[in-house]
């Protein structure tokens, strides 16, 4: 099975500057914990900050676009892994491996997945 390892986080504990100490760090966490992963990772990246994002919204079957993520959270969503696991308990063991710079939280969620 395919799952989606969401990677959440307050951004603000990281800085302004693309270069960064702390960022600098936690890339290198994370270029170490994807090589670890072998066969087992799909695919992944790290997120621009939410202050480059824009959402589309749609309300009544209107759309609009909004600069901005679509709601104001204490943790932003700053990357993602796609790993392949056997199962989710496979999945939440290399969840738990994912590196965090603080506080916050990495959803496993399963992709839906069409049959061969």
């Amino acid at each position: 099975m395919h799952y989606a390892l969401l990677i959440y986080e307050d951004e603000a504990i990281y800085g302004d500057e693309p270069d960064s100490p702390a960022l600098q760090a936690i890339i290198g966490q994370h270029m170490a914990f994807a090589g670890s992963l072998g066969a087992a990772r799909v695919g992944g990246a790290g997120l621009a900050g939410t202050d480059s994002a824009t959402t589309v919204r749609t309300t009544g079957g209107v759309k609009t676009v909004h600069d901005g993520p679509y709601a104001e959270t204490k943790e932003q969503l700053g990357g993602f892994y796609l790993i392949e696991a056997p199962d989710l308990d496979a999945a939440l063991a290399i969840a738990r491996r994912v590196p965090l710079a603080a506080n916050g939280a990495i959803e496993v969620r399963p992709l839906l997945e069409t049959p061969t």
